[in-house]
């Protein structure tokens, strides 16, 4: 019996996509983003809001929520990246210690502050899990 291999592999993504929701795995940890909110603040552990246009005179600081489950359970970390106008500006390790987990950093703004923002989510091998854009005005 002959085996049409394009067949068998569209078959196999199509699969992953149904289990996975749409959003992959990170290759090799096992972690996957099921939400990320840049938040004014977070409250008993969850985002408050999430923000995707603020002036920097509304608040002191921002914070970048990541709720995630991981495949192994182990310890493992992520990483938040802070860009502003394309150039980083902040990068925080944050331990991953459970099957399911939720994690922030914080940026304070300021005068400063003003631009289009991204957090881009890299697992511990630097892979990207998962990004959001914002702009401070």
């Amino acid at each position: 019996m002959k085996c049409n291999l394009p067949v068998v592999l569209a078959v196999m993504s199509l699969l992953l996509t149904i289990t996975f929701g749409g959003q992959a795995l990170a290759a090799g940890t096992g972690i996957k983003i099921t939400e990320m909110a840049v938040t004014t603040k977070i409250v008993r552990g969850n985002p408050i809001d999430s923000v995707r246009r603020i002036s920097w005179r509304s608040v002191p600081s921002l914070y970048c929520f990541t709720r995630l489950v991981s495949s192994d359970g182990g310890e493992q970390s992520i990483t938040h990246v802070w860009y502003r106008n394309g150039e980083k500006v902040g990068e925080y390790k944050l331990p991953v210690r459970g099957e399911r987990w939720r994690t922030y950093s914080k940026k304070s703004v300021d005068k400063g502050s003003p631009g289009e923002w991204r957090v881009d989510v890299l697992d511990g091998e630097g892979a990207l899990l998962k990004s959001v854009k914002f702009r401070v005005n």
